[in-house]
């Protein structure tokens, strides 16, 4: 299966679970209280997506940028490396893809490079268009393009993205277990044109995804390293050299980067003298717009929206998130060395209609309606609205609640209450107490991971918060990527790729299938998606379609919400465009026209 530059399992982290009790009105959150009371409700399509903010852009200037976070980062900034979306969100101004995208997000030939696909032949040729060079003054070049292959496909590389994207590439196996010094399939051309002979061809390769992977390393810099330690190298860690408009001039470990310009970059000249982008706690984040601290915020919580909204210097920005947040029931482990996930039938969470009356027991319209002022919705499905021909909206899913058939499923699976038990036991008569973990981070999150769990006590389920608290963002994920026996359930959110398929969370050998279930039937159907007669739009809707129902039912993760993102910018801010389908870097655009503050 494939793994996808997914913004990795961390998307927003602490802002993926923000409280019931932020907007105030109705029974108190986290009593399993009344929710359903009406609220005001945005419309993000209404939003603007470029900066509408008019002026002569000043020459030079800094510009303050937050990333709102209750988590250092980790700082790993290499596309090859990264896994979480604060690295991801660091490095917008300096890293550059290969590739970019239109409206579809299919790879257009505005980018660093262009794509040529021959189906038929099972060919790809990556071509490099533009006169790029890296901040050190090195040109790109075809050996660029090849060297994230030898690294991930390197028996010690410790990241997390090597998956069938890279094992179907020809030679990749050979080369992964060191029969081979190259990899068979990846063919240098020219100085600037590389081809890649695969196994077999899916649609996903038209995206901008990582089907085909989208960034260049450096190989002056990394083609005579040690792959075995090189996530902690100083190129990845303290001085990466890269593409984009500004590079990462002074790095403080997990709090803030200072940017400088790229002098050698190769399109249009950046406006700006310095970039500092710091991570910002979200308890104080909206006090610090009113202080007109920051002129641009990421990952930006949206249930505190009304507090922020007509904040006087800003205009808040908006477009649908490639996100959706989750709940997912741990069922197995993951095999280091088979490299593959390992279904459990005996796990704790096993049985399908108990997780299916936990997704029941839940009121996601509520909470969607309600505390996300129509910031988020209720997830029907697990493909998000944005890919508008995949999603399937017919499908309910756990939209909706329905505590009445949740008892019913409990009931007739043999979760019984004994007489004078406030829980309900096991078939089998033994007690059952199940650890549902959330992360930590804002005051928000504790009051709705209260709500979830007393849901499930109203149907009789023993739930309690794994470790007896909110976990640490980074922690958490730990512990899910460990398959620690602290969790039983937990919730989460993904951040998505350019290409709707997710075989890369789900697959049987996805490390991101955190959940760990494996089922003939979820790989065929993975694998139908992911086929040549996939091609055809209108099969791999209808295969699309069919997955979905089949998570629906098989219920090994529940999609809660699906989200939309908001970006407060400040009025000083000029010319700075938040589309996905922009054909230049926005960041080589973005400026300042007011004095610096």
């Amino acid at each position: 299966m494939k793994n996808k530059k997914l913004f990795s399992a961390v998307i927003l982290g602490a802002a993926a679970t923000m409280t019931l009790a932020a907007c105030g009105g109705g029974k108190e959150a986290g009593k399993g209280g009344d929710i359903n009371n009406a609220t005001q409700t945005e419309d993000v399509s209404k939003f603007p997506v470029k900066t509408s903010h008019e002026g002569k852009i000043k020459d030079g200037g800094t510009m303050e940028v937050a990333v709102v976070s209750d988590s250092q980062f980790k700082g790993m900034f290499s596309e090859t490396f990264y896994e979480d979306a604060y690295d991801n969100e660091f490095m917008q101004p300096s890293h550059e893809g290969l590739f970019r995208s239109d409206s579809n997000f299919e790879t257009t030939d505005h980018g660093i490079a262009k794509k040529e696909i021959d189906v038929d032949k099972k060919t790809i040729k990556i071509k490099i268009v533009k006169d790029a060079v890296w901040s050190d003054g090195e040109p790109l070049k075809a050996e660029d393009i090849i060297q994230p292959y030898l690294i991930i496909g390197n028996k010690d590389y410790a990241g997390i993205r090597y998956g069938s994207d890279f094992t179907n590439i020809v030679g990749m196996d050979e080369y992964h277990e060191g029969k081979s010094d190259s990899i068979s399939g990846i063919k240098k051309l020219d100085d600037k044109t590389v081809e890649i002979t695969y196994k077999e061809m899916n649609p996903g390769m038209k995206q901008t995804s990582e089907t085909v992977w989208t960034a260049a390393m450096p190989s002056h810099i990394f083609k005579d390293m040690p792959v075995k330690g090189m996530e902690s190298s100083d190129p990845v860690r303290k001085n990466p050299v890269t593409l984009g408009p500004y590079k990462m001039e002074k790095i403080n470990q997990g709090e803030s980067v200072e940017f400088t310009p790229n002098e050698y970059y190769y399109g249009e000249k950046p406006k700006l003298d310095k970039i500092v982008m710091r991570i910002a706690p979200s308890n104080s984040i909206v006090e610090a717009l009113k202080a007109k601290k920051y002129d641009m915020v990421f990952s930006m919580p949206t249930d505190n929206y009304p507090n922020y909204k007509d904040v006087e210097g800003y205009e808040i920005l908006g477009r649908q998130d490639l996100a959706y947040t989750y709940i997912g029931f741990k069922l197995g482990t993951w095999n280091e060395e088979k490299g593959e996930a390992e279904y459990d039938p005996n796990a704790k969470m096993a049985d399908k209609s108990l997780r299916q009356a936990m997704g029941f027991a839940l009121d996601n319209d509520a909470v969607a309606n309600k505390f996300y002022n129509g910031l988020r919705q209720p997830a029907n499905a697990i493909i998000p609205p944005i890919f508008s021909e995949f999603s399937d909206k017919e499908l309910v899913g756990y939209s909706k609640q329905d505590k009445d058939k949740a008892n019913k499923l409990l009931d007739d699976a043999g979760y019984k209450k004994k007489d004078g038990d406030e829980f309900r036991s096991t078939p089998d008569g033994k007690p059952l107490e199940i650890n549902f973990a959330s992360m930590a981070g804002g005051e928000t999150e504790q009051p709705l991971a209260e709500y979830y769990v007393d849901s499930w006590k109203e149907i009789g389920l023993d739930v309690k918060l794994a470790t007896g608290r909110l976990i640490e963002f980074n922690s958490f994920y730990d512990k899910l990527k460990s398959d620690s026996p602290d969790i039983d359930v937990y919730q989460a959110a993904w951040g998505l790729s350019a290409d709707p398929s997710q075989s890369g969370l789900y697959g049987k050998d996805a490390a991101f299938n955190f959940t760990r279930f494996v089922s003939d039937e979820n790989t065929r159907l993975l694998d139908e998606i992911d086929s040549e007669k996939s091609f055809d739009n209108e099969y791999r809707t209808e295969k699309f379609k069919e997955w979905q129902a089949y998570v629906a039912d098989e219920t090994f993760v529940i999609p809660t919400l699906f989200r939309d993102a908001v970006l407060p910018v400040s009025d000083r801010v000029v010319d700075f465009d938040w589309a996905y389908d922009v054909e230049s870097n926005p960041w080589s655009h973005v400026g300042v026209v007011e004095d610096d503050k």
